[in-house]
């Protein structure tokens, strides 16, 4: 094999990229190739960071609360490298860099914040230690990959062991509480948390599947707590301070994401923050690709809602009334969605009764029916090719606003469809 420089080896893989995109994807496939000749390439180039490196991670919510701070720390004037592509192993990560440097090798940067995938998260944190970490929940999802929820906890807790900074936490999931005890000595812990008003709506893992809402007792103080909500206009309280802002995104647990969101950019600006601007910048955040997505398909609005595991569903479900919408569900089983989809028997689908689900597709589509009838809940077409449900499904909406619950796979598939007769963001 023939021995390369470093330098020429990033350029190299910036080359592939540069393809890669030309072709119309494989965007972590540049990646792989640093990987391979240079496996120092993202712990180098991070480490020219003057504000350091953020890992957020967790079960739900990863892509949308990573955008909301990369959102908010902008606001604040830092310059923010992120995996924009939602391509959160490490060689998305590395594939990312290589987007962003220059032909010399430097990255335009102040700070890094980065979605990890709880897997690579561990992976990633044996290479580079990171400054902040943000640690979301843990939640019973795609078990055929981690095993059981106390494995995704273990894996959150050596990202948070090797956090040498600040590790911002949710207080209101028991499990995220936890990993307080595996930080480092010197290593500051903060949290974001509920309302006691909301916290019902929340549910842990433990408490959905009990159907008991736990009543906590002697919880911490939460640097940014929810505590309430009507429509788009939220109540935060900040350290003592009641603060009301605007959260444009779909989904109720959008409003908690803001939150956490909110409290680990107050850490990392620390006393240079400008709260104003903060609450002001949350009104501008729009939702990530597929986690709320609105689409404007022949003059009708269409979201695209990612679901992956009981409690997403469950609150993406409760965000809005389903008479109002024409609703379809989309439901693959490869591998980035999770082969056991016996989680959807998790999921509490009478709030569907009202209106019933107009089209259900996907390799699963017989699966998802079977469970929306043991919910009386009536399924007017059933198709397991996404192709033609979609037409359908857009053809029969009766002009109603459309909204899409889909599987990881699925819902890049849609989008590819849907980009043939509308506007839609590109991600590769």
């Amino acid at each position: 094999m023939v021995c390369m420089s470093r330098p020429l080896i990033r350029l190299v893989g910036q080359g592939v990229r540069y393809a890669s995109r030309l072709r119309g994807g494989g965007s972590a496939f540049p990646g792989l190739v640093m990987e391979k000749f240079h496996p120092g390439f993202v712990a180098e180039a991070l480490a020219t960071l003057p504000r350091g490196v953020v890992v957020v991670s967790g079960t739900n919510g990863k892509t949308t609360t990573t955008k909301m701070v990369v959102q908010l720390l902008e606001s604040q004037g830092l310059k923010v490298f992120t995996n924009r592509t939602g391509s959160n192993f490490v060689r998305g990560v590395a594939a990312a860099l290589l987007g962003e440097m220059s032909l010399t090798g430097k990255l335009d940067a102040d700070i890094a914040v980065l979605e990890l995938d709880e897997a690579h998260a561990v992976h990633f944190v044996k290479m580079v230690k990171p400054d902040y970490a943000l640690l979301l929940n843990v939640l019973r999802d795609q078990l055929d990959r981690f095993g059981e929820i106390d494995t995704t906890r273990r894996m959150l807790s050596t990202v948070a062991a090797a956090t040498t900074g600040t590790v911002v936490l949710n207080r209101e999931d028991s499990r995220i509480r936890r990993i307080a005890d595996d930080v480092a000595t010197g290593t500051n812990i903060e949290y974001f948390g509920l309302s006691p008003k909301l916290r019902a709506m929340f549910p842990s893992d433990d408490e959905m599947r009990s159907g008991v809402t736990a009543s906590e007792q002697n919880l911490p103080e939460a640097k940014v707590a929810l505590a309430d909500f009507a429509g788009t206009c939220s109540t935060f309280d900040i350290e003592g301070e009641e603060v009301i802002g605007e959260v444009n995104l779909y989904g109720v647990y959008n409003i908690f994401n803001a939150a956490a969101a909110m409290a680990l950019t107050l850490e990392v600006m620390g006393a240079d923050a400008n709260c104003s601007a903060l609450i002001a910048e949350l009104a501008k955040i729009a939702p990530a690709f597929g986690r709320g997505e609105t689409l404007n398909v022949e003059g009708q609005t269409l979201q695209l809602l990612l679901v992956k595991n009981p409690s997403g569903f469950r609150l993406s479900l409760a965000s809005a009334d389903a008479k109002d919408y024409a609703t379809m569900i989309a439901i693959n089983d490869a591998y980035a969605d999770g082969r056991d989809v016996s989680w959807l028997w998790d999921v509490d689908f009478h709030s569907l009764e009202n209106g019933g689900v107009d089209m259900v597709t996907g390799v699963r589509a017989y699966d998802m029916a079977l469970r929306l009838e043991h919910d009386d809940v009536t399924v007017a077409h059933i198709d397991e090719n996404l192709e033609s449900a979609l037409a359908t499904f857009i053809k029969n909406s009766a002009g109603k606003p459309m909204r899409i619950f889909c599987t990881y796979t699925a819902m890049l598939a849609l989008r590819k469809e849907l980009a043939k007769i509308t506007d839609v963001e590109e991600i590769s």
